[in-house]
């Protein structure tokens, strides 16, 4: 995705927070929205223990990160306008891609505070601003760059499988309380996401019916996106002094870096679990676990090469 300029306005996170009509879990008459099953939403004003925040357990790499996933999070209204476009005839989807936008910009409001927390000096409002001025989806596309609804929709899994175990791995990484919480609950969202996007895949697997081969290749192409200016843009818009100039391939280093070496086996033999499953292969085959024994290798691999590289 192409670098373009943006007109975000500044309130967009206070329209998140406060406006019952656009705020994560909150119905317009201010009562709490519930999950399929009667399972409340959590709200990050409420169900957040704020008051527990430890300074002394922030970990200041671990901190950078977050601000960069803040930002990447808290853009999900972009990502729901291009589903909607997409899935323009198909109202059922368009209410779900709405739905998980207010989640998703919910979740980069709490991680956008607790970084507000944890460093007094940095505004998450103002660092958006920067990120979208530079990066931006093409929101305006009328059909999927994965070449099929049933493929996007494929993508979109792919998307909800690495926020899951990146946010589990975090969670399990930090010791603060705060963080933990946040980040425990994210994970959970994300699980859930996969199956909202798994439940439409199929409907619509029944209508294209791409073979196994195609999604795996979908999903693989999603994968490797890790390495796209998104990321590194978000962790450059978060972080850099703001006359350093955008360096791709410096600040996508310097996010993976950070990132991997906070991974753990079991987030990433679930992660791999996950994708056979969209994909339409058997998650639990000897083929899956020999790919999460690869994919564990690499993560750690790379990990420590860009270390060495002082990245």
């Amino acid at each position: 995705m192409a670098d373009t300029q943006t007109t975000a306005t500044t309130d967009q996170r206070g329209e998140a927070e406060d406006d019952p009509n656009t705020r994560p879990g909150v119905s317009a008459n201010g009562a709490k929205r519930a999950k399929p099953g009667g399972q409340r939403l959590w709200d990050m004003d409420t169900d957040i223990p704020w008051d527990r925040f430890d300074p002394s357990k922030v970990d200041p790499e671990l901190l950078k990160i977050i601000k960069a996933a803040s930002m990447v999070e808290f853009n999900a209204r972009d990502y729901a306008q291009y589903l909607c476009n997409v899935f323009h005839d198909d109202p059922k989807f368009q209410e779900d891609a709405k739905a998980w936008a207010h989640e998703e910009v919910q979740h980069g409001a709490s991680l956008g505070r607790w970084c507000e927390y944890a460093d007094p000096d940095w505004n998450h409002d103002k660092h958006f601003e920067r990120f979208v001025a530079g990066f931006r989806p093409d929101v305006d596309a009328s059909k999927s760059i994965r070449g099929s609804r049933a493929g996007e929709l494929v993508a979109r899994c792919m998307v909800e499988v690495g926020t899951s175990s990146y946010y589990g791995s975090l969670g399990a990484a930090t010791d603060e309380p705060v963080l933990k919480e946040i980040c425990k609950r994210i994970a959970a969202d994300e699980l859930r996401h996969y199956k909202l996007f798994y439940a439409n895949m199929k409907r619509y697997l029944e209508v294209e019916h791409p073979s196994k081969l195609q999604r795996f290749r979908v999903a693989m192409g999603r994968v490797l996106e890790t390495e796209d200016d998104e990321l590194s843009y978000a962790y450059y818009a978060a972080n850099a002094p703001e006359d350093a100039p955008y360096d791709r391939d410096r600040y996508n280093k310097a996010y993976m870096r950070r990132a991997f070496q906070f991974y753990h086996p079991k987030q990433i033999e679930r992660a791999v679990s996950m994708t056979w499953k969209a994909s339409g292969f058997d998650p639990q085959s000897r083929v899956a676990k020999l790919a999460a024994r690869g994919a564990w290798w690499f993560v750690r691999h790379r990990a420590q090469k860009l270390a060495r590289a002082g990245m």
